[in-house]
């Protein structure tokens, strides 16, 4: 329900906005803090979607606002290409750090996830000299040409934007839920980590193969998340035949899991990672992160932008870095991660709407269906959820191919309070879904 002032918006937005950009509450937001999020008629909504990502140490966390202000009063740009600056630099050492791998790295810098996923499909068709990559169903990587056209869903993020860029090709994911072979784990062996073979044989050959490109836990996809001996599997077949793995982190990382790098759960050494989302703490700032032999080799001028690795943002993720590590934010988000395993398997328990839970540390989704036998999507009734939960002050997040899966953004410095009030708004939603 809307009153004479967010109506006002609401029209404005109407009137002057194409209806392309979706919203997915109706609030129109004048403040926001840790976990909190305040609308212009003064109503409070806890906050389990952040930003879809973008806030893991909250809302406008002091560290980063005073990190932002120092950076303002300095110069807000110069562009990297004409002026260096020191927190470019600095950032992109910390990540050479952080990254899995006993090897040297190199970083460079963008503004978007997509333009991030960009920029690494462009150095490994560079360094490999080979043009296609294989990316996952349920995959989403962004809604430029490209990453659309690595993107597997179709509506609403493909649908009538063809044609697409070549060169695509797009293999099953693990999804043990709804296993895509038919097979249940763990007997069936983690085939699908040896499938890559079979698909050189009938989709793309190896040898014209530059990259593989996933995410360690599909975002949009579900929040579907790999059983332990995935990536393993799939990383030896790439190195067998020296194709790049490039691992999507947009929103699974920056603590999201309570490791930096969600694909720290699997043990591996992925060629290259892209960051975002809430590697900045709310700016706008990417990275890709990869093998030092893969990033020096595109010629000088051949990646970069203009406002890429802006210093007001590149400030702002070394703050987000500060908060994470010596503020033990980390830490925090592996116990919120605990919490809210334990809390969801009790909703599992008493809710039988709920078919699965998944997902790493604070990165957790419930798939709801019509019937845990048959795993009907209950894709309406996941819509009336989080409509019902916004009436009460939650604003929660749906995904999925069928929109039946509710997903978990919270920022990790939420207070035990507000996350006891947003399960108890979560657990009241799903009871009155029963009458």
């Amino acid at each position: 329900m809307t009153t004479n002032i967010s109506q006002h918006y609401h029209d404005m937005r109407k009137e002057n906005i194409p209806p392309g950009p979706a919203n997915l509450t109706p609030a129109f937001i004048k403040k926001a803090s840790g976990a909190i999020m305040t609308d212009v008629e003064d109503r409070e909504y806890i906050d389990f979607a952040g930003g879809i990502g973008v806030n893991n140490v909250g809302h406008s966390h002091p560290k980063v606002v005073a990190a932002i202000k120092e950076q303002a009063e300095k110069f807000i740009h110069t562009c990297f290409h004409v002026g260096m600056y020191d927190s470019y630099v600095e950032l992109a050492a910390k990540l050479n750090e952080l990254a899995p791998g006993d090897f040297p790295k190199q970083t460079m810098m963008a503004n978007s996830g997509a333009e991030a996923v960009e920029n690494a499909v462009k150095i490994a068709r560079y360094a490999t000299k080979r043009p296609a990559v294989i990316s996952f169903e349920n995959g989403f990587h962004g809604r430029t040409l490209l990453t659309m056209s690595l993107t597997s869903k179709v509506k609403p993020y493909k649908f009538g934007f063809g044609p697409f860029a070549p060169e695509v090709y797009r293999m099953p994911y693990p999804y043990c839920y709804r296993c895509p072979f038919g097979l249940k784990y763990p007997d069936c062996n983690t085939s699908c980590g040896d499938y890559l073979e079979d698909f050189f044989i009938t989709n793309v050959a190896a040898e014209s193969t530059a990259a593989v490109i996933a995410e360690p836990i599909q975002g949009e996809g579900g929040f579907v998340t790999p059983p332990p001996e995935y990536f393993k599997k799939l990383s030896k077949v790439c190195k067998k035949y020296g194709i790049a793995l490039i691992i999507d982190e947009v929103q699974a990382g920056a603590g999201r899991t309570g490791k930096f790098f969600a694909i720290e759960h699997w043990g591996i050494e992925p060629d290259m990672i892209t960051l975002a989302k809430s590697l900045a703490g709310g700016m706008p700032l990417s990275s890709v992160t990869g093998r030092k032999e893969l990033m020096e080799v595109p010629h000088i001028g051949g990646l970069g932008g203009t406002y890429s690795g802006n210093p007001v943002s590149c400030s702002a993720a070394l703050a987000v870095l500060d908060i994470l590590y010596k503020d033990k934010m980390l830490e925090r988000s592996r116990k919120l991660g605990e919490t809210l395993q334990k809390r969801f398997a009790e909703l599992q328990e008493k809710h039988e709407l709920i078919g699965e839970v998944r997902g790493k540390g604070a990165m957790l989704a419930m798939e709801l269906v019509k019937d845990r036998e048959t795993k009907v999507p209950a894709t309406e009734e996941t819509k009336k959820l989080t409509s019902l939960c916004f009436e009460k002050g939650l604003v929660i997040l749906s995904c999925g191919n069928f929109g039946n899966v509710v997903r978990t953004l919270m920022p990790v410095v939420i207070t035990d309070e507000q996350l006891d009030r947003g399960l108890a708004i979560l657990d009241e939603s799903l009871t009155e879904l029963r009458k």
